[in-house]
């Protein structure tokens, strides 16, 4: 018979063992160094899935599961016979583990035709979201994977428990047991200095907002928005550009000198839509009341927004129309004078502040990347008739700025690619018959450049014609995703009243603006940028900053800088409230942009900025006073970075 001692030696070595193996760590575990600009790690898929074939070809998704403890964008890529190829990736679960299956398609295919630049390269997932950079190849030879980050904020961490393969999507799954969002919408995994809570420590804040004085005249706005110490005329009644000793601006209907100082997507109660909430709802700890901002869109999929169920909180069943027009005193507190692009109709039509709008109805087809069939019978007149419907609810409002065309057409620097897909299509359609006429003798890159900036050059001339005989308003023509080359500035100067383009970007470069001023003769507006970090579970925007308080610093450093330039006259912040944290409808991005958060309080760093700027504005675009000078620090932009890794 065994003594105690024995016994109690035997259950002391088990519970050792015991401990040992459920303490195992049984992941790959990369630390981000925050004093590197790329940081990451390769090694062997051996050392985490011996198992794993080297040829994917018989297979459609990879399929991670991996903690990491930031929002901030990775790179994850694999090896292969042709080199190294990777993707960027998105978590929506933040400190909790995830499984997350990333298409193989995305590695080995360019990405499909698409409208825009956002739809092109942006793809949502359930539990995280995957911009298509880096190049494509055959996943053939697939020997290590690759994971860095460029600029990594606060060292974080990342852990990697599997790579496995599949065949047909397995989905994505949140695998932690706290709820990643919170009953106000907010991030449920992580704390900052002024996270919400308790309602009652929600409605003291937006007590003490509603107490603040608005000091509008402290921005010396007229009632359109203009300067009230230039006035050069009485006005025409509506917008107009004009360039005063080399310098360009607007003028506003009363004839006074204005500069659109502009926020896109102004509406109430945004940043907090959680969509398809049917398919993974562990992400959340309390879904908003079904009778408030809780739908089932076309597709039967589950939405519901916690920014609208914090409006109610705030302002009861008057919660619609007092939260617009606290939207609009917030715009009088911070001296914006433009609701740009994508805004609500109820905050607009209010008409209390100079807006813009965009045409409907042009024939832009995504399989076209941005472009119409502008050799389609009648397409002049069904461009005519679209222009006539969207301009005339506006046609007598002089609050209106302005139409644009279109954002961002992906087909530029594409051309080639486009004509492939045009002559790939099955049916006659006529674009097809047109371009097979036109590279009958000929047929090379210079030749389908050509094609597409004529089929182009049709296109923005018939919607100009059509908007010139039906709108007395400006045509702010196309936001660009970046100044092209210069034959579409010369396409556009004839057509465009105003050049317009987006610059995610420290600051607008002086030499780009020059060309393109010198190319068109025209003012310039820049249609969207913004700057954004990782404190509160969303992912740091297109141009990344190390806080909120360099939020506000990196604002005041581009937009002063960039109206110093003599031809830009306005500009548009993207966006007024933070993105969904849980991935917007159609593309998933998630960007932490906002000056509102998701419990309709402001980005205090932000807006005060915005404030500052907005009250030198005038100086600065004169030539009398220099553009703030503060830097932000270490802010980086979301363009490739360099092949390095610990450098």
């Amino acid at each position: 018979m065994k003594s105690l001692k024995q016994i109690y030696f035997k259950w002391f070595l088990l519970i050792i063992l015991v401990s040992f193996f459920s303490c195992r760590n049984d992941y790959k575990t990369i630390r981000f160094n925050s004093e590197m600009e790329v940081s990451g790690k390769k090694f062997a898929l051996a050392e985490i899935a011996p198992d794993l074939p080297i040829n994917w070809d018989g297979y459609e998704f990879v399929v991670l599961e991996f903690m990491i403890t930031t929002p901030q964008r990775f790179h994850v890529g694999f090896t292969t016979e042709t080199g190294y190829n990777e993707l960027r990736v998105m978590s929506y679960t933040p400190n909790g583990w995830n499984r997350l299956a990333i298409p193989l398609k995305f590695y080995r295919n360019l990405p499909a035709a698409r409208s825009d630049l956002a739809a092109t390269y942006n793809q949502p997932r359930f539990t995280g979201w995957i911009n298509l950079s880096g190049k494509r190849s055959p996943l053939v030879g697939v020997d290590s994977i690759g994971i860095r980050m460029n600029a990594p904020i606060d060292n974080p961490v990342i852990k990697l428990r599997s790579v496995t393969l599949a065949k047909e999507d397995p989905g994505d799954q949140y695998l932690g047991d706290t709820p990643v969002i919170d009953e106000f919408g907010q991030y449920n995994l992580g704390e900052w200095d002024d996270k919400i809570f308790s309602l009652e420590q929600l409605q003291e804040e937006w007590k003490a907002e509603d107490a603040l004085l608005v000091n509008a005249e402290e921005y010396n706005y007229s009632k359109f928005g203009g300067y009230l110490n230039a006035r050069i005329d009485q006005g025409t009644g509506f917008f107009r550009t004009e360039k005063i000793d080399g310098r360009w601006w607007f003028v506003d209907p009363e004839g006074y000198l204005f500069l659109s100082v502009g926020v896109d997507c102004v509406s109430p109660g945004g940043g907090g839509n959680a969509v398809r909430i049917d398919q993974r709802s562990n992400l959340y700890k309390e879904l908003p009341p079904e009778d408030l901002g809780f739908n089932s869109n076309r597709r039967g999929s589950a939405s519901a927004s916690f920014g609208t169920w914090n409006l109610f909180r705030r302002y009861g069943e008057d919660y619609r129309e007092k939260s617009v027009d606290n939207i609009l005193t917030r715009m009088d507190r911070w001296g914006i004078n433009t609701i740009a692009n994508w805004s609500s109709a109820n905050v607009y039509n209010k008409n209390k502040k100079t807006f813009t709008q965009q045409l409907r109805g042009l024939g832009i087809e995504g399989g076209l990347m941005g472009l119409a069939d502008v050799y389609a019978p009648g397409f002049a007149e069904k461009i005519d008739n679209a222009v006539k419907s969207s301009v005339e609810p506006y046609n007598d409002n002089p609050w209106l700025l302005g139409y644009f065309t279109y954002n961002e057409p992906s087909w530029l620097n594409q051309e080639s690619r486009l004509c492939d897909m045009i002559l790939a299509e099955n049916d006659d359609r006529p674009i097809k018959q047109e371009l097979l006429n036109y590279l009958a003798d000929v047929d090379n890159q210079e030749m389908r450049v050509k094609f597409i900036h004529n089929t182009f050059r049709i296109f923005i001339k018939t919607v100009g014609d059509a908007l010139k005989r039906h709108s007395n308003h400006l045509n702010l023509g196309i936001r660009f995703g970046h100044i092209p080359e210069n034959e579409i500035l010369e396409l556009c100067k004839d057509v465009f009243d105003v050049f317009s383009f987006n610059s995610y970007d420290l600051y607008p470069s002086t030499d780009m603006m020059d060309r393109c001023l010198e190319m068109t003769g025209k003012p310039m507006m820049i249609g969207e940028y913004h700057f954004g970090t990782v404190d509160r579970g969303m992912a740091q925007a297109l141009w990344q900053v190390d806080s909120q308080q360099e939020r506000g610093v990196a604002y005041r450093y581009y937009t002063e800088k960039a109206y110093s330039h003599p031809g830009l006259i306005g500009s548009a912040y993207f966006q007024w409230c933070d993105q969904d944290i849980t991935g917007r409808r159609n593309d998933g991005e998630n960007y932490n942009c906002g000056l509102v958060d998701v419990t309709d309080r402001p980005y205090k760093y932000q807006v005060e900025a915005m404030s500052q700027t907005a009250k030198k504005l005038f100086e600065v675009h004169s030539g009398k006073t220099s553009p703030f000078d503060q830097a932000p620090i270490r802010a980086r932009g979301h363009r490739e970075f360099p092949d390095v890794w610990n450098e």
